[in-house]
């Protein structure tokens, strides 16, 4: 009995290691959201937890109408990079930056319904951009069809700025560009999966809490409030005296923009070094180094590019050839600078608001400096004063306040040191930037 029962163990041992070695996993990554770096995040990510968990293949459910090309040619190139098989589902639409990412895939699926092309290029009110912007998308359209087999005219016409093409399931399959139509990615299982059993694992259960804050932090609006934080904060701080409100804005923009995507492995080191390094720039052309010249130039370009490169795959910049791929960068850029604008006149049109409130009290000093309070600027015209008598208005020892005869209140120091009583008298020697040089009487 004891030797029958150990055979059935051992069968059933057999048979469930047979089931497990034969059965397919299918990961599945969902991205019905515009293509920008949230979701280039979500799809490198879900290809990491791919990884981990040994799936067979990667379905990328699409449902979008496009987004940033920058983000986009990123998820393309991870895609191609990866070794096993991945599948693009189009779950309605792959429009433009998605029709990019579903050819990049080694085979695609598409839903009754469905629709994938329209992949001209266009700025954020949707007029074409100019034909060098267009001729990067049709290179870009060309190449990856040719890497994953299929024919690169039909990618390039869906660039066409004259007669943009797009392709229903259809019209997608008897050109080569859909391998069936699935209701489900259940559906496209079965169909991959030829009879086999399989199991599909979605990327939302694997995500953590983390995860998905990170997935937040980095929507663009998100990130462009960050960005208005960062400038504006920065701002206001010097254009207003003491250390308050204001810096701290700036610290916790910086921490919300960086953070992000430095956990999210989309922004290195150099990135956060250079945003400090044009912070420390532009803090010494305003406090240290008289005018404004190289250092704060130098240091607001270094800001600015540290801004807009943290939104950009740093391998994507590069070709393979080793030229400078400018392209990726331009609407980072942009972006950075709009937000500058609206930071700085934003800053300006709040402080206007809320000077005349109480609140202002809480963020910054209000102090007028009257000069029947003895506070004066750079004045000019004391070289009359010199050989007249003055009362010292505050104890000098040996720098202080004086006032004139007709009232006026100098700042004042003593020629040759030592200290002089409030009411005493002194005589003006001589003046320079803005102070009296005086000797007691």
């Amino acid at each position: 009995m004891k030797k029958f029962i150990a055979f059935v163990f051992a069968l059933m041992i057999s048979i469930s290691a047979f089931c497990s070695d034969s059965l397919t996993v299918f990961y599945r990554i969902r991205v019905d959201q515009d293509i920008d770096l949230s979701s280039q995040r979500l799809v490198t990510l879900g290809l990491e937890k791919a990884r981990e968990a040994e799936a067979d293949y990667v379905i990328i459910d699409l449902d979008t109408y496009g987004g940033a090309l920058n983000a986009a040619d990123s998820i393309r190139s991870a895609v191609l990079r990866y070794e096993k098989p991945v599948i693009a589902y189009v779950n309605m639409q792959a429009a433009s930056a998605g029709a990019l990412i579903s050819i990049a895939c080694d085979s695609i699926y598409m839903k009754t319904g469905s629709s994938i092309g329209a992949a001209t290029v266009v700025n954020q009110t949707g007029d074409v951009m100019p034909d060098k912007y267009q001729s990067f998308m049709r290179g870009m359209m060309r190449a990856t069809a040719q890497a994953t087999g299929r024919d690169p005219v039909i990618a390039e016409s869906m660039t066409d700025t004259a007669n943009v093409l797009s392709l229903t399931p259809a019209e997608a399959t008897a050109a080569g560009y859909c391998e069936g139509i699935c209701e489900t990615e259940y559906e496209v299982a079965e169909q991959v999966a030829r009879g086999k059993q399989f199991i599909i694992k979605n990327m939302e259960d694997d995500m953590t809490w983390l995860d998905k804050l990170i997935q937040i932090l980095l929507n663009p609006l998100l990130q462009s409030i960050f960005m208005m934080m960062i400038i504006g904060g920065i701002f206001v701080e010097i254009r207003t005296p003491g250390i308050g409100l204001p810096l701290l804005t700036a610290v916790v923009g910086a921490l919300l923009y960086f953070a992000p995507a430095y956990l999210g492995h989309l922004v290195s080191y150099w990135e956060i070094i250079l945003f400090f390094v044009g912070l420390v720039l532009i803090c010494l052309e305003m406090f240290v180094i008289p005018g404004f010249g190289v250092c704060g130039i130098s240091g607001i370009i270094a800001v600015v590019v540290s801004l807009a490169f943290a939104m950009v795959d740093n391998a994507e910049l590069f070709r393979w050839d080793g030229t400078f791929n400018i392209q990726p960068i331009l609407q980072p850029v942009a972006q950075v600078l709009l937000s500058a604008v609206v930071a700085v006149f934003g800053s300006v049109w709040l402080v206007r608001k809320l000077y005349t409130t109480r609140s202002f009290d809480h963020i910054a000093l209000r102090q007028e400096m009257k000069a029947e309070e003895g506070f004066t600027g750079v004045v000019s015209g004391l070289e009359s004063l010199e050989g007249q008598e003055v009362v010292v208005f505050t104890d000098m020892r040996p720098s202080g306040k004086v006032m004139t005869a007709d009232g006026r209140i100098y700042e004042a120091v003593l020629k040759f040191g030592g200290y002089a009583a409030k009411g005493q008298r002194l005589v003006v020697v001589n003046s320079e930037q803005g102070r009296l040089y005086c000797e007691i009487v």
